[in-house]
């Protein structure tokens, strides 16, 4: 979990120093090209090797990639418009939209207790975001609505691990969104990154697959009440992280909000 926890960080500190160069689009084009490398060479020292690549279900895999890069340009979006720390606080609501997503997309049962947790869960969003204090602004939302992406992500990789490699849908995934980004990069000329954002993109290309195997690791090894709570510790980094290096202000309502949030994941997760 620490692992998980140093590379979301340095996947945030890494997007902020090539959004100022580079769009949501282009960023994700190298990230996803160094990812496929990385993965392909994973594939290769593999048992299976590229033969598990083949599935019956790329129709699934199409629509979670699309989604989940959807996420992945709002999350990157709010990264450059948002402080570190709200954006950390609205991420952890990823498993709130999973527990209210999962009846409409599982069959789940959606219990009135359940619902209560959700709804403590949202609290928490307004004492973060401050709705009438300050103004929401895009950044706010296109956080939030990444959350909900990635909810949506999580979903469907429950289904698709039932049939396909963990090496499999990070591969589909990757390659798919360069797809994605390479089309969408096209039309304004796709710019030659300057020598010093080459640092920022090799970490950023790594950390967008240590962060998910890490945290695979874990739940591999602990379960999910001791699991998720550590995540928590990104909140309190991701504050100071913000302060040491953009001079973000340190606010006592994104701890209190982020802590409402974090009770109501641990309730979800004590249901199950």
């Amino acid at each position: 979990m620490m692992g998980t926890v140093a590379s979301f960080t340095l996947m945030a500190v890494a997007g902020r120093a090539i959004l100022s160069d580079l769009n949501t689009f282009e960023l994700m084009l190298y990230r996803s090209v160094i990812g496929v490398l990385i993965v392909s060479a994973l594939l290769a020292r593999s048992p299976h090797g590229f033969s598990q690549l083949k599935t019956t279900i790329y129709k699934q895999h199409l629509l979670r990639s699309t989604v989940h890069y959807t996420g992945q340009n709002l999350w990157f979006y709010a990264i450059a418009t948002i402080p570190l720390a709200q954006l950390i606080a609205l991420e952890f609501t990823n498993p709130l939209w999973v527990a209210l997503l999962a009846p409409l997309l599982l069959g789940e049962a959606l219990t009135r207790t359940k619902f209560l947790i959700v709804l403590l869960g949202f609290i928490g969003v307004m004492i973060v975001a401050r709705p009438g204090v300050e103004p929401i602004t895009l950044g706010h939302i296109a956080g939030l609505i990444s959350a909900m992406g990635f909810a949506i992500t999580n979903i469907m990789t429950r289904k698709i691990t039932r049939q396909d490699s963990v090496l499999t849908v990070l591969f589909w995934m990757t390659l798919i969104q360069a797809l994605f980004s390479l089309a969408l990069s096209l039309p304004g000329g796709i710019p030659w990154p300057d020598a010093s954002l080459w640092p920022w993109i090799i970490i950023m290309g790594i950390t967008g697959l240590s962060a998910h195997f890490c945290l695979s690791q874990a739940l591999n090894v602990a379960p999910a009440t001791v699991v998720a709570p550590m995540d928590f510790i990104r909140l309190p980094i991701s504050a100071i992280v913000g302060v040491m290096l953009y001079q973000e202000p340190l606010l006592t309502t994104v701890f209190i909000g982020g802590g409402v949030i974090l009770l109501a994941n641990y309730l979800n997760i004590r249901l199950k």
